[in-house]
């Protein structure tokens, strides 16, 4: 059968399911060239420049003048083998990308669970900023860095303090590693954006956790979502230490849901594997539609470089 063909059939199929257009889009995709999820196997910097170019290249989510935040995870006092922090080249990676895709200004910001100068040096996510441009990154600790903002689509959390770089950014890229959580069993692009609030500890303690990460994100959704999977913490996070493998690989999309669902069906969690459908907040994004954790319908391409 050639490409032609298949594609016929393929687009008669899948009008044949109820006639939904969101089935169209691994054809959508195809036709334009760019996968929905890209996953590339790599070195972390060259895995993460391939990933978004898969995805059409940093200029498709960055333009020039535009306001760039990075949200990795550094917010542990504790090196790369742990994995609990993005690995340091994957951000390097992003902050190279945006300056070339012509970003006005760049952030790359978190608050930290931990010292914050600590964490910093530990993680190794400052010293390779700070080799791009010095005062890019930072933790912002004070009350005075936030704004309280309401979240008019939140169904629990109907508001909290937003980091004003957060609210003033123009494109927000999430950078999380891919970690396993205690509380929602997974912490990846979705559950990462916690770091860009002031007050988190209200998400555990007067609300439901999944339905709040969610409520969050209706307000601070990713444009795109690399996530660092060169090595994943399958037990005991988001602090560790537990089992950490080491795929090797780099995990970006577009579309924040469909990255971090891409992510639990990859890797074996908790030693055993899981579904999307088994991580509560990525079920509740799916069905307030800010992404699809459907990836059997989406289009996922995978290199090895």
């Amino acid at each position: 059968m050639d490409r032609r063909t298949f594609l016929k059939y393929q687009a008669a199929g899948l009008l044949g399911l109820a006639g939904s257009a969101s089935l169209l889009a691994p054809l959508r995709a195809l036709a334009d060239g760019r996968p929905d999820v890209a996953v590339v196997k790599g070195q972390p910097a060259a895995a993460t420049r391939a990933a978004v170019e898969l995805l059409g290249g940093m200029g498709r989510f960055v333009k020039a003048g535009q306001k760039v935040l990075i949200k990795p995870n550094m917010s542990f006092a504790k090196g790369l083998d742990s994995a609990t922090t993005t690995h340091p080249e994957v951000v390097k990676a992003l902050v190279i990308m945006c300056r070339e895709a012509g970003a006005g200004r760049i952030r790359v910001l978190d608050h930290s669970l931990q010292d914050p100068e600590e964490t910093l040096a530990a993680s190794g996510i400052l010293a390779a900023c700070d080799g791009v441009e010095k005062g890019l990154c930072r933790h912002l600790m004070d009350d005075s860095f936030y704004l309280e903002s309401d979240f008019p689509q939140g169904l629990e959390m109907r508001s909290n303090a937003i980091m004003r770089e957060a609210l003033e950014a123009e494109v927000i890229i999430a950078a999380p590693v891919a970690k396993s959580h205690g509380a929602t069993g997974v912490s990846l692009s979705l559950k990462g954006q916690m770091g860009l609030i002031m007050d988190r500890r209200i998400m555990h303690s007067r609300y439901s956790l999944d339905q709040s990460i969610v409520d969050l994100n209706t307000r601070l959704k990713p444009h795109l979502a690399v996530i660092d999977a060169t090595r994943v913490l399958t037990t005991n996070g988001p602090g560790g230490p537990g089992l950490v493998i080491t795929p090797g690989e780099v995990i970006a999309s577009a579309d924040p849901v469909a990255a971090d669902a891409t992510a639990v069906a990859a890797y074996e969690w908790y030693g055993r594997k899981i579904e999307p459908r088994q991580v509560s907040h990525l079920v509740a994004a799916h069905e307030r539609g800010l992404g699809r954790m459907d990836i059997g319908q989406l289009l996922t391409r995978r290199l090895e470089i």
